[in-house]
Formats: C-alpha cells, sequence, structure tokens
C-alpha cells in the first residue's frame, strides 16, 4: 500500500448538545442520567394534538456560535421535516433545518503538529443548523430485545458541518479539538463526550491526486478524540487497500469498532433526497433582528484566537504555549490570575508550571483545573519567589508540594515555617564550593583533564551541601572560577 501515492479528503459533521435547561421544542428537562422515559414530554413522544414551541435559548446558543466563528446569522431560517423511520424516533421524522439553516459560513483556525512540523489551517464551514435530538435504543440486558429510552428525544442540537478541508486524522482531530473548546468556551456546551454532548460523524475518501474525489463513507458517532483518529486512520486504510485491489468504494454510514479498531457498514449512505424533506407546517420561520444579533455580539467573551494573540503580545508566549493555554477558558483564566501576582516577567514561568507541573498534578488526580488545591494566587506567588530568586527550582516544587497539601495559604508562609529560603549570600556559597573543592580532588582532577561531567557532580555536592537552597547559577559560577585559578 502506497499511501504517499493517494490523497486524502475528509469532513466532519458535528453534534453539539446545547446547554440549555429544556428541550428544543418542549419544556421537557434536558439533565442527563434521569430513569429512562421519565423526561419525554406528550411534545416529545409526538402525541395527537401537540405543537412544537421554538426555545429562544437555543436560537440564543446558535447565534453565538455564528459569531464566533464568524459566519453570517441569517436573519430568516425554516424548520424542516426530515423524514426516516427508526425506533427511537418517536415522530417518524426528525426536525431540523435543511435549504435555509441558522448559520452559514464561518470558520475555525486549527494548530496542527508541534515544533519544526507544526502549521496553522482554517477550516471552512459550510453551515450549523439547529436540530432535535433523537431518543437511545439500548441493547444491554434485554436479552435478545431491544429498550427504547425516549429521554434524548427533542435534546437542542446545533449540527455543525465543515467543508471537506482536512487531509489527515491529524487535522481533523485538531479541529474537533478546537470545536470542543470553542463550543465550552463561549458556554454553548458542556462538552461531555461520555455523556454524549459532543459527537461527531467523520466522511472520509480517497483518491489520486488530481483526480476527482472519491466516494466518501461517513463513520458515525465518534465519542472521544482517540476513537476520532483511529476510525479515520482505518478508513483511509481499508479505501486505499481495496481501491489498489481493483475493488470500488460504495457510499455508505459505517460504524466504528473500538475493540477491533475497524469500521464495519451499517447501511447504504442515503442522500439529501431520500429524507424527502419538506418545511415543518407546525413551525413559523426564525426571524432573528440585527439588534438581537448586536446583544449577543456584546455579551460574548473574549474569543480564544484573540486571546491566544493577546497571549503571544502581552506575555511574549510561543504560539504554542498560547495555543495550549487558551484550550479552556477556565485554563487562560487561571494562567492569567496567575501572572497578575507573578507579574509579566514571570508570565513564562507561570505558562511552564500551568502546563507542565500543574497539568501533570491535575491529570494524576483526575481533577479540573477548576478543583486544584493550588489558586492560581497561589501559582502566582510562587512564581514571583523564584524570579526574585528566593526560591531555586527545585526547592519551589517542594513549595508546590506544601501549597497542594493544604500546608500553608501562601508560597512566602511555607517558605518561612519550612526555611526554604535560597542561599544568595555570596559568601556562604563560596564557603562552601571551597569545602567541597577540598573534599573533592578526584572530580577536580577530572575536570581539569577536560571532563565536563566531573563539574556536574561538583555542582550536585555543592547543592547537596546547601540542602538545595543554593543560588545554581551562583554557584556555577563560583566554582568555575576556582576551578579556574
Amino acid at each position: 500500500m502506497k499511501m504517499n501515492q493517494w490523497e486524502v479528503v475528509i469532513g466532519l459533521e458535528t453534534h453539539v448538545q446545547l446547554a440549555t435547561a429544556s428541550k428544543i421544542f418542549s419544556g421537557a428537562s434536558t439533565a442527563f442520567g434521569a430513569a429512562p422515559n421519565t423526561q419525554a414530554s406528550p411534545v416529545d413522544l409526538a402525541l395527537p394534538g401537540v405543537l412544537p414551541v421554538l426555545n429562544k435559548g437555543a436560537v440564543e446558543c446558535a447565534i453565538r456560535f455564528g459569531l464566533a466563528v464568524d459566519a453570517q446569522v441569517a436573519g430568516k431560517s425554516v424548520f424542516a421535516r426530515k423524514n426516516y423511520f427508526y425506533p427511537d424516533l418517536p415522530k417518524g421524522y426528525q426536525i431540523s433545518q435543511f435549504e435555509l439553516p441558522v448559520v452559514q459560513g464561518g470558520h475555525v483556525a486549527i494548530a496542527v503538529g508541534q515544533g519544526d512540523k507544526a502549521y496553522e489551517k482554517r477550516v471552512q464551514l459550510t453551515r450549523a443548523h439547529l436540530e432535535e435530538d433523537a431518543g437511545k435504543s439500548l441493547h444491554e440486558d434485554f436479552h435478545g430485545k431491544t429498550g427504547i429510552d425516549l429521554n434524548r428525544a427533542g435534546t437542542p442540537l446545533l449540527e455543525i458541518v465543515t467543508e471537506p478541508d482536512m487531509r489527515s486524522s491529524d487535522e481533523a482531530v485538531a479541529y474537533a479539538r478546537a470545536l470542543h473548546a470553542l463550543v465550552r468556551w463561549i458556554g454553548i456546551c458542556d462538552g461531555n463526550m461520555q455523556e454524549g454532548s459532543f459527537r461527531c460523524d467523520a466522511n472520509v475518501s480517497v483518491h489520486r491526486p488530481g483526480t476527482p474525489f472519491g466516494t466518501r463513507r461517513e463513520i458515525k458517532n465518534l465519542n472521544s478524540f482517540r476513537f476520532l483518529k483511529e476510525a479515520i486512520e482505518y478508513e483511509i486504510r481499508w479505501q486505499i487497500e481495496t481501491l489498489e485491489e481493483g475493488g470500488t468504494i460504495q457510499q455508505a454510514t459505517v460504524l466504528f469498532d473500538p475493540a477491533t479498531g475497524e469500521t464495519r457498514s451499517m447501511r447504504t449512505k442515503e442522500d439529501a433526497h431520500d429524507y424527502r424533506y419538506f418545511p415543518d407546517p407546525d413551525l413559523l420561520p426564525l426571524v432573528i433582528s440585527p439588534e438581537w444579533i448586536a446583544r449577543t455580539k456584546a455579551a460574548l467573551p473574549e474569543l480564544p484566537e484573540a486571546r491566544k494573540q493577546r497571549f503571544i503580545a502581552d506575555y511574549g508566549l510561543s504560539a504554542y504555549d498560547a495555543t495550549t493555554l487558551t484550550a479552556a477558558l477556565e485554563t487562560a483564566a487561571y494562567f492569567e490570575a496567575a501572572v497578575a501576582v507573578a507579574g509579566k516577567p514571570g508570565a513564562k514561568p507561570c505558562a511552564n508550571w500551568v502546563m507542565v507541573d500543574l497539568a501533570a498534578r491535575l491529570n494524576k488526580e483526575g481533577l479540573e483545573i477548576t478543583q486544584s488545591p493550588v489558586t492560581a494566587a497561589q501559582l502566582g506567588g510562587l512564581v514571583a519567589r523564584i524570579t526574585d530568586n528566593t526560591l531555586s527550582n527545585a526547592i519551589a516544587k517542594k513549595v508546590f508540594e506544601a501549597l497542594w497539601a493544604g500546608e500553608g495559604s501562601s508560597a512566602d508562609e511555607i517558605i518561612e515555617k519550612q526555611g526554604l529560603k535560597q542561599i544568595t549570600d555570596t559568601g556562604a556559597i563560596e564557603k562552601l564550593v571551597d569545602e567541597v573543592l577540598a573534599a573533592n580532588a578526584a572530580n577536580v582532577a577530572e575536570f581539569k583533564a577536560g571532563k565536563e561531567k566531573a563539574f556536574n557532580a561538583l555542582v550536585g555536592q555543592v547543592m547537596k551541601a546547601a540542602k538545595g537552597k543554593a543560588n545554581p547559577q551562583q554557584v556555577n559560577e563560583l566554582l568555575r572560577q576556582k576551578l579556574a585559578g
């Protein structure tokens, strides 16, 4: 299989569950985890005589998203009936939008790769439209039968559709991550992929460079970034192998099995005409005034891309650091709060602590940054003591652990309690250096014979004698002076 002789084309359709308390066309709750069929109202069940009433909050979410991706928010959009028959679709149709969606166009900026191979790209959006979710078929514990839970029926969704702009699984995952961060950032979705709040369908095709796009297959309901990557990569390999062996690709909907790492065909893929769309006679066209759009725009927070560029300009961060810190609103806010205490000279150290030490500890404990035992102000105070040479990096890690354990309200308190202030007195450090040189004649001789490792050993001996509290830069400078004499 010669991968470099093929071009991959990927487009994503993402279903984002909107953060409203009630459903899109009824007053039933959208809370997750209720007993089956306890949150399905007569409207959700499509009982005779009921009529849908549009949830204004869901429309507000759609407007926020359209503004955030620099799209056109339609002044007038129309709801349609998408007809298909499935056990968990009580109406026999889904209320969605077709010809006139609420959001048209737009783009999402993505950053792909790291280091020398890193690049940025814009993924163009085709549309984003409002629709209702279906229910859920339950196959477990029914012994050959299927149960139906209609709690999700009528839950508000924003389906976000890209152009076929992505050319690798890495780009697809970068887009999905960026979109996931954005919808959480602007407060329209909780982003909980385990609960189905954010799930992707990937359209994948391959073709020889210079030839028309190939036939696509759609991988449905991918609810983790890892599964998205694995599913796309398997599908790419399968399609290339099929074509190289003389086979053809049939348009189809497929499912990804995480247990086997393979996709399997579910049904022949439908096209729009198969759904017999027509305007829903029970819903008036959705009209959004310019004033409503202006009010919504004024209430938006600073967006991730704008904040990223500000972090680069104001704090001198690299594009990679700024991208990482703006991956979530909570992380960006924590970083800025820490810098407010540490001061601008501490911006880069604050970034490092947030991205490395704090992130590792949060991951180990299974905590979100909003649950961190070390507050942003405490971390900023710790960094301030590093930048003013009160603490060495090694001792700072001990102070961080003490803050995490709640052994003090601030870095200053812990430094005072435990006597951890860094030794910067040149005379005191010189005395330690002299003692180490006198006691380690073999290392001195090795260094003078050209072995640089011997110098590191001497530094280690001085730091050990100082119990880690000597200023490392001063130790290095004094040692080199003494050894050169």
